[in-house]
């Protein structure tokens, strides 16, 4: 009777345990709280908005469905085919799937319950608006250059490392900034923690010298937050709100999940509709001019985008996307170049989100999905946007 009772005891105050921690505001009370990464945590985070104004803008439409559907028919991810789009959309969890073909839709369906009014999340699709944020606050003379030191933004990470001085914006672009990453547990503290300025600030630690290698990190766009901040003397979010949101005359509102300290998760965390992601694409495509306006540099647009081989073979790492299909990355976006030189380039985000643009073929494609699907992501490759590639590759170039 006594070892039961102890044993109730016990299971109550693990119980209790766990609802006190859930509720904590730590990185683990937030994991509990949370649970794992998923595309409905756009409901779960607080926010900032971003508000639409007119004019709206809006893709024209055209009806080319059946050529969108025998195109991808044959295209391959491994030994597979594609077959039936709609079913192959379908089983691999897609949630919407749009293709536009100079300025028209001519591609737009949803599944698994989606609609084109539902809310769809970025995650690391966020790092390319990063990026775009960077280029305007470098055009506008916030940011002096792309080759700054970090440390003369974030003067106190030389206090705390001199070798943090080394470090400039565009290695953190570059995703070569030499800090130490290891997942999953800074993929969990990056995501969760509740104040991701200190985060980045007091925890991180340099592994090695910048440039040198490509390593995925997500400490990299939380430093960029701060310094589009301070910089700017505005919120993250304002800056986006002002001079891509509005200007570009997104069909929705928008938001940006923050962390418990009002910051925006600069790593994932931007949520719309599918349709405005598009408009993102677009904006690229255009090489950042709007409908006669330049919202972004061109020349920050190419440089984002276009490859980029350093000459040292071993600067990516040993993956089938790098080494056999011409894969780069650079300044957060990532590319896949052709044999004759042109590329396509996409934003890429955590089960499966993508925009995906290719220039010569006056393309873009959207993917948002609960997952990657079945079969389309190993630890070696990423299939989505080797099948996009193929699919563009049967347009005629521009």
């Amino acid at each position: 009777m006594f070892k039961k009772r102890q044993k109730l005891i016990i299971l109550v105050f693990l119980v209790l345990s766990f609802f006190v921690l859930s509720y904590s505001n730590t990185t683990i009370g937030r994991v509990l709280r949370y649970g794992p990464a998923n595309v409905n945590h756009y409901k779960a985070f607080p926010h900032h908005d971003f508000s639409n104004e007119g004019p709206i803008f809006k893709f024209g439409e055209s009806n080319l469905e059946s050529v969108v559907k025998n195109r991808f028919a044959e295209v391959k991810y491994g030994d597979n085919k594609i077959g039936d789009l709609d079913e192959f959309l379908e089983k691999t969890d897609t949630t919407s799937f749009i293709v536009i073909y100079k300025d028209n839709i001519i591609f737009e369906r949803y599944y698994n319950g989606y609609t084109r009014e539902s809310t769809v999340t970025s995650f690391s699709v966020a790092k390319s608006f990063v990026s775009a944020l960077i280029g305007i606050a470098i055009d506008e003379g916030y940011i002096k250059s792309l080759y700054d030191p970090i440390t003369d933004y974030l003067p106190e990470l030389k206090e705390r490392d001199i070798r943090f001085s080394e470090i400039r914006i565009i290695d953190l672009l570059h995703m070569s900034s030499g800090l130490k990453y290891n997942e999953p547990p800074d993929d969990i503290y990056t995501y969760y923690a509740p104040n991701l300025r200190k985060l980045a600030l007091e925890k991180t630690k340099i592994e090695e010298s910048p440039s040198e290698k490509f390593l995925y990190n997500n400490y990299n766009p939380l430093f960029l937050g701060m310094i589009i901040e301070r910089s700017t003397n505005s919120s993250v979010s304002e800056y986006m709100d002002e001079k891509i949101w509005k200007p570009v005359g997104m069909e929705f509102d928008g938001s940006w999940s923050i962390d418990a300290n009002d910051f925006e998760k600069m790593e994932s965390g931007i949520n719309c509709k599918v349709i405005d992601f598009a408009k993102f694409g677009r904006l690229y495509l255009r090489k950042g001019n709007w409908n006669g306006k330049q919202l972004i540099p061109s020349g920050w647009v190419v440089a984002s985008t276009a490859p980029y081989f350093p000459e040292d073979k071993n600067y990516y790492p040993d993956k089938t996307f790098f080494k056999e299909y011409s894969g780069y990355y650079s300044l957060m976006w990532w590319g896949i170049q052709r044999e004759d030189t042109s590329y396509d380039f996409y934003a890429a985000g955590n089960h499966g989100q993508y925009i995906y643009v290719s220039p010569e073929k006056n393309l873009i494609i959207v993917r948002n999905g609960i997952s990657y699907g079945k079969d389309m992501d190993s630890e070696n490759i990423n299939w989505w946007p080797i099948v996009l590639y193929q699919f563009a590759n049967q347009f005629p170039s521009e």
